[in-house]
Parts: C-alpha cells; structure tokens; sequence
C-alpha cells in the first residue's frame, strides 16, 4: 500500500492543491493521499488561519470527496502545537508499519527540509514527492525523492483570502464548485465578513 501525507495549511484548500495530489497519485502508482490541515506550523507561529479549523476540515471534505483516494484526517490539529511532521509521519508509519509512506511538499520546503525537526529520522520513514512548476529540485544525499512537474496554476490560499477580505471575487477555477458554493453561503450567514 502506498499512502502519501499531504500535509499544509488549507487556508483554504484550493483547485492548485487538488490539480498538484491529482497528479502526484497518478504519477507514483498511490493507494491514498491524506490530507492533513496543520494547526501551526513550527515556521509560522503567532499567526492564526483566516478560517477556523472546523472550517478547514469542512472544506478539505467536500473539496476532496470526488477522489476515491482521498480522505481528510484531522490528527494535527489534535496535538499540541506546534505542527511537527514527523509526529504525524510516526504516528502512520506505526498505524501502518508495512504501508510504504510518502510525503507530498512543493519545492520551496524540500529546499528547507533541512531545518525540520528530526530531519534524518524523517528520511527513515519517508519518501518524498517534491511538485515544481519548472526547474527541477536538487536531490539530496541519503533522501529518498521523486520529482513531478505539474504546471503553473495560478490558485493560491493567499490570494482567495485577499479577494474575500475585499469583497472581490475569487477567479475562476481557483476554487472547486462545491467551495465556490460552500463561501456562498458562508457570506449569506455572516453578512459583515471578516476582519
């Protein structure tokens, strides 16, 4: 069984993240991708999601209900912050000790892999799939890695939350129909918006 860990803030989850784990389980021969919505990041402390975790994780399944190798686990946010990958990569590697075990990272953290906690025992338990859009990444010594280019697509969190904040209109294609639906009624139920 190959499982994959996909792990990020999902503030909110958008149709980038979901063209990027279309590609990497189509790519790699993958059973499952397990989304899993961080609480804090240890590189991003003493900020706070724009959306609350419930929201996240609502989100998370209804952007992913389509996939039948996706599932959504909520793990993360039930430890103590901050978020530590190789707690979550621990925790499966002993749920699913003959599972091969993968980790789903842009190429801006697999250039800072490095600086994550226990960095070495991360490379014991797992195999990284890196996505980047043009140059490829450098490999490193020792680590096990695959490299998939998926393209540009121009969806990002940061962006979505701007065009909300705003009163803009989030572009097209940036958002699965089911969250375009979803922020809808969210906008009906709370008519002030955000600070």
């Amino acid at each position: 069984m190959k499982t994959c860990l996909f792990g990020g803030s999902f503030d909110p989850v958008h149709a980038g993240h979901l063209t990027i784990a279309a590609a990497a389980q189509q790519i790699c021969g993958l059973d499952e991708i397990i989304f899993l919505p961080a609480a804090c990041s240890p590189f991003k402390q003493g900020s706070s999601s724009y959306f609350s975790d419930a929201e996240r994780l609502e989100m998370l399944h209804l952007a992913t209900k389509k996939f039948p190798w996706a599932s959504v686990n909520k793990l993360d946010l039930q430890l103590p912050p901050p978020s530590w990958s190789w707690r979550l990569a621990e925790h499966f590697h002993q749920a699913h000790p003959k599972d091969e075990l993968f980790w789903l990272m842009g190429t801006d953290q697999w250039e800072q892999l490095h600086r994550w906690a226990r960095y070495d025992y991360l490379c014991e338990l797992l195999h990284f799939i890196v996505y980047h859009r043009e140059e490829v990444p450098q490999p490193r010594v020792g680590v096990r890695s695959t490299f998939i280019c998926v393209g540009m697509h121009p969806a990002s969190s940061s962006g979505i939350r701007k065009a909300l904040q705003q009163g803009h209109p989030i572009p097209d294609g940036w958002l699965p129909p089911s969250l375009e639906s979803y922020l809808a009624r969210q906008k009906k139920a709370q008519p002030s918006g955000r600070t």
